[in-house]
């Protein structure tokens, strides 16, 4: 090191051309780097759907469900496999250990899928398999369509927005909100049906007959060779009409004369507000690695371009815009450096001069360009995380500048030539800031093995301040000396600084004057009497550390931020609502919202089965309001005259992925029994003050109409169930016979056949009649009708059938105090022997992320204590200032007892463990 040091001295000119060379690429990548709010890291999550057209949640589960476990569970560093079986769907999910090739495991998870696919029924869709990553979790910026407009040009305008959206690489994906899936109905008549001797059998086969592309080979003669085809696909609703169906004669009936066409959209679909006006919204997804502020500015062109070309009163608006988050934090990151700076300099001019207090400074922005050039070449980006780390950094960059500097002046004021002094300075100093550097990085290098997904989001941290720390060690010992050879000049002294360092060097120190000498005899004071002075310190340190056990906030996971957005979901205790009745509710509670003061914008979605719909509130900026948490209350206090009602009120918070803070997972093989306990946890729950916000994941109450076959009687009319069932589904939701693509959209659209409105009732089904080779047989001949409880989803946890019973916590409530109550009522609770109860939600990755800390903090203290030792060869100076820890973590709490704040697990426990609190005490002893 001494010898690098001498030489970058003896080449100046090389030395600034590097540094040149590393700030201009610093300041290139930082302007190109990709930049987006939450790492994109790569979420060990493997997705599997499969879908089988009117199959039962129980045959789903035995027929669906079974065989792709029993293959999927042999799979190497499976961390929990769940699965759900509903009607005609059946999904699997399955959490692997963080850290494996994602590659790898989406290749074993294939192999065997491809191998369970044998064991499926044979008319079961092809199964989707897709990776889970940040990116497609959540849209960076929702863009709401609205407008006096039809809802079908409103739709299609979405489409060919969505089209051009993602032609763009820099956007992964995007979904419509509201946008419910078209359909071509052929409405037939009974009545006509029957005047012309037809039955609906005759009917069925007719569109997918002669709706194909006939592709009818080659001619060839010898003297030219000619493709022959027979085209048929419909491309009109016309050409469905004029479809033959039977001849008369002379007379040709076609599906004009008993039908008629009708374009719609499919029963069901959602629909989706913003302020209470109907839209549809285009929820904009970004590709990973992309940079975030440059994607929402491409998505906001394209829609602008979009909206030029559409009707006058198409209106667009946009919420969850999160390049808006980033933007700000950038500008806070950057007038953290620039206050750092001014800062430096400031204090700095006071004691050295001003050429010093430059030459300190520089090191700031050289560090920080230098790390995130170090950044933008291991393939990383710039997010929340990363610049966190950044402004965690700028208090450690300076240290070793501000020693070398003010070394190097001392040694100009004795006389010694700028260059000599520099290099003295540089060589001198050079292993107390390597020490300290070296101590720094040990506290945060274990970091890089935090395990789970909280570990796989925190890696940017150490990377991000090994990175800019070792810049900053760089930038001391070798370019800050190197541009003070050239530039440094002594400052001039005053009498009283002359004075002062007279008597520090040669003098009596009781006679320092000014504060430098009203500390020297104030710590000679304590010197003569270190026992009291040990003795106070510990009794103050250990009473903070029991001040803050008995009457602290305790300890969160992740700070809760107070964040501009709130949450609200409403759901229903019935899986029986229509999605109109369903849009009926979330109006009135989106009536009462959009009185809210401190609303900005309202966007509003309708849900899928027993959800009625989500609400998403977006405040104004935190200056002009409450805390969110404040408003939030409010909220919930306005609806909670809502009977029938589980409406959940959420403060949208920052960090990875969490779920509920509280999962408890219910496991027992007889559905009722599971059933009934949940019930009774759910009561144990509300019991208990801190839990609030109860959800379950169990089959809703509901009930289903079940057309029961009679197969012997049914044989005896030649009649079978697939038979029945198409005819019912003339009545229900309509029997899809094939389908078309208009040449006015790029989708294709089902056909199906089904009876008028008026016809599609339960009395219905008793009178449809059957053709067979009896004739036509009515089929309640062979059927009978039964209402009976519906059963919409069957859940497993690796393997188990389970039920998880979520909770949210009360405002100031912690989890840790409220587990020991519930786990004492579990265990008195009177439930089956077969029942198990397992805890899981924000408690286990509490528990995993305190193991690894605990740990992670003992190697940083080891680590840390034999630097010192190298350092000066003495366990007792390395134990003076490892015993900075323990007094910094005091101070700590302290600060934390009074702003009544909870200890942080994740950010608190990384401050404590980095190793900042005794960098100056490594400097004092040395």
């Amino acid at each position: 090191m001494r010898s690098l040091i001498a030489a970058s001295l003896m080449r100046t000119r090389t030395v600034m051309m590097l540094l040149a060379l590393i700030l201009v690429t610093g300041l290139a990548s930082y302007l190109t780097i990709p930049k987006e709010s939450s790492p994109d890291i790569t979420i060990p999550v493997i997705y599997i759907s499969v879908s089988h057209e009117g199959i039962s949640p129980e045959d789903a589960e035995r027929l669906l469900v079974l065989p792709l476990e029993n293959e999927l569970r042999a799979i190497e560093g499976v961390k929990e496999l769940k699965a759900t079986a509903s009607q005609s769907h059946a999904s699997i999910t399955l959490e692997f250990i963080a850290g494996l090739d994602t590659d790898e495991v989406l290749a074993d998870v294939r192999d065997k899928v491809n191998l369970a696919k044998s064991k499926l029924p044979q008319d079961t869709d092809e199964p989707i398999i897709n990776q889970i990553s940040f990116a497609s979790m959540e849209p960076v910026i929702t863009a709401v369509l609205s407008g006096n407009l039809p809802e079908r040009a409103l739709v299609k305008i979405a489409r060919e927005l969505r089209d051009e959206l993602e032609s763009r690489k820099q956007i992964l994906e995007v979904d419509i909100a509201g946008d419910r899936e078209e359909v071509v109905d052929v409405i037939i008549d009974p009545l006509k049906l029957e005047s012309y001797g037809l039955v609906p059998a005759d009917v069925i086969n007719l569109v997918s007959q002669n709706n194909q592309l006939v592709a009818a080979g080659n001619l060839d003669n010898g003297k030219g060779r000619f493709s022959v085809k027979v085209p048929a696909v419909y491309k009109t609703a016309a050409d469905i009409l004029s479809q033959p169906v039977k001849a008369d004669g002379d007379r040709v009936i076609t599906f004009g004369d008993i039908a008629s066409v009708l374009s719609t959209f499919k029963d069901g679909g959602g629909y989706a507000r913003m302020n209470g006006k109907n839209s549809i919204a285009l929820e904009i997804k970004k590709r990973p690695g992309e940079n975030i502020i440059e994607t929402v500015g491409l998505a906001k062109a394209i829609i602008a371009e979009g909206q030029k070309l559409a009707p006058k009163t198409l209106n667009v608006d946009y919420v969850g815009d999160q390049s808006v988050d980033v933007v700000d934090m950038v500008n806070d990151l950057q007038n953290s450096v620039l206050a750092a700076i001014i800062l430096v300099v400031t204090v700095i001019v006071g004691a050295l001069g001003f050429r010093s207090a430059v030459l300190a400074a520089i090191a700031i922005p050289g560090s920080f360009l230098t790390g995130i050039l170090i950044i933008a070449m291991m393939g990383l980006t710039i997010n929340m995380v990363v610049l966190i780390s950044l402004m965690m950094a700028v208090g450690m960059l300076v240290d070793g500048a501000i020693v070398v500097t003010e070394y190097a002046d001392r040694k100009m004021s004795e006389g010694v030539a700028r260059k000599q002094a520099y290099q003295e300075a540089s060589l001198r100093m050079a292993w107390p800031i390597i020490a300290s550097t070296a101590t720094t990085l040990a506290a945060f290098f274990p970091l890089m093995f935090w395990p789970g997904i909280m570990g796989e989001m925190m890696t940017y941290l150490p990377l991000t301040l090994i990175a800019t720390l070792s810049a900053s060690l760089v930038m001391a010992l070798i370019f800050i000396p190197t541009i003070g050879s050239l530039i440094g000049k002594p400052r001039k002294l005053s009498e009283l600084e002359k004075r002062s360092i007279t008597e520090a060097e040669t003098g009596d120190l009781q006679n320092v004057p000014g504060w430098a000498g009203v500390y020297i005899r104030t710590l000679s004071k304590a010197i003569q009497h270190p026992l009291k002075i040990l003795f106070s310190g510990m009794a103050m340190v250990t009473v903070i550390y029991f001040a803050f056990i008995s009457f602290g906030k305790g300890f969160e996971f992740f700070p809760d931020v107070d964040t501009n957005n709130i949450m609200v979901k409403v759901r229903v205790n019935s899986s029986n609502l229509s999605i109109d009745e369903k849009d009926e509710i979330l109006r009135k509670v989106e009536a009462i919202l959009l009185r809210q003061p401190e609303l900005k914008t309202l966007y509003a979605r309708t849900g899928d089965n027993q959800e009625v719909g989500t609400i998403r509130l977006n405040m104004v900026d935190w200056k002009y309001r409450r805390k969110a948490a404040l408003v939030a209350e409010e909220i919930n206090q306005k609806l909670s005259h809502f009977a029938g009602l589980d409406i959940t009120v959420e403060r949208k918070k920052d960090g990875p992925p969490q779920g509920k803070p509280l999962e408890l997972v219910i496991s027992a093989n007889d559905l009722d029994v599971l059933h009934e306990t949940v019930g009774k946890v759910r009561t144990v729950l509300a019991g208990i003050d801190g839990f609030t916000n109860l959800e379950d994941d169990g089959p809703t109450p509901g009930y289903e109409w079940r057309i029961d076959v009679d197969r012997a009687g049914a044989a005896r009319y030649g009649a079978d169930v697939s038979s029945a069932g198409g005819l019912v589904r003339l009545v229900t939701s309509g029997l899809t016979v094939g389908s078309y693509r208009p040449d006015d959209s790029s989708d294709e659209v089902d056909i199906r056949i089904r009876f008028p409105e008026s016809d599609r009732h339960l009395e219905s089904i008793d009178q449809l009649r059957l053709m067979t080779q009896s004739g036509l047989v009515p089929i309640n001949n062979f059927t009978t009708r039964e209402i009976a409880p519906k059963v919409d989803s069957i859940k497993h946890l690796d393997g188990k059938r389970t039920v998880s019973v979520g909770a949210n916590l009360a405002e100031g409530a912690l989890l840790n105090d409220l587990l020991p109550e519930l786990k004492a009522k579990l265990d008195t609770l009177d439930v089956p022997q077969e029942v198990s109860f397992t805890i899981k939600g924000q408690n286990e990755d509490q528990q995993e992320s305190s193991q690894f800390l605990i740990k992670a903090f003992a190697i940083a203290l080891f680590v840390m204590a034999m630097i010192l030792v190298t350092q000066f060869n003495s366990f007792y100076q390395a134990f003076l200032i490892m015993s900075a820890v323990v007094l910094s973590t005091g101070g700590v709490l302290l600060g934390l007892l009074v702003a009544g704040k909870p200890f942080g697990i994740v950010m608190c426990g990384i401050g404590v463990i980095s190793g900042r609190h005794r960098r100056e005490q490594q400097y004092r002893v040395d």
